[in-house]
C-alpha cells in the first residue's frame, strides 16, 4: 500500500525558506518520478516540480523558478522540495505526488504558511 508522508511544513515570514520532506513506502521509490504540488485555499492543485528516478527534474510552474528546489534521496526513499524566498502568495498545503503531471497518488500534506 502507498503511503506518502509530509513533514517540515509551518509559519515562516515572506523571504524566509523551508525544506519540505516526504517519505514513501509501498512501492519501489527509486524507479518512481516523484513530484510536488500545492493546493491554496480555495484554489485548484499547482503542480510545481518533478524528479525522474535518475534525477531529472522539470518544473511545472513558472512561480517557483529560481526558488525551489527539488531532490531525492533514495537511499531513505524520500524527495525534498528546498523553497527559498517564500513569498505570502506560497501560503498553501503542500503534497508530494508519486508519479509525474497528473499522477493522483498523494500524500496527507503539509501546511506551509508565509506571512508576517
Amino acid at each position: 500500500q502507498v503511503q506518502l508522508v509530509e513533514s517540515g511544513g509551518g509559519l515562516v515570514q515572506p523571504g524566509g525558506s523551508l525544506r519540505l520532506s516526504c517519505v514513501a513506502s509501498g512501492f519501489t521509490f527509486s524507479v518512481t518520478t516523484m513530484s510536488w504540488v500545492r493546493q491554496a485555499p480555495g484554489e485548484g492543485l499547482e503542480w510545481l516540480k518533478g524528479i525522474s528516478s535518475g534525477g531529472i527534474i522539470t518544473t511545472y510552474s513558472d512561480s517557483v523558478k529560481g526558488r525551489f528546489t527539488i531532490s531525492r534521496d533514495n537511499a531513505k526513499n524520500t524527495v525534498y522540495l528546498q523553497m527559498n524566498n517564500l513569498r505570502p502568495e506560497d501560503t498553501a498545503v503542500y503534497y508530494c505526488v508519486k508519479g509525474s503531471y497528473g499522477a493522483t497518488e498523494k500524500g496527507q500534506g503539509t501546511q506551509v504558511t508565509v506571512s508576517s
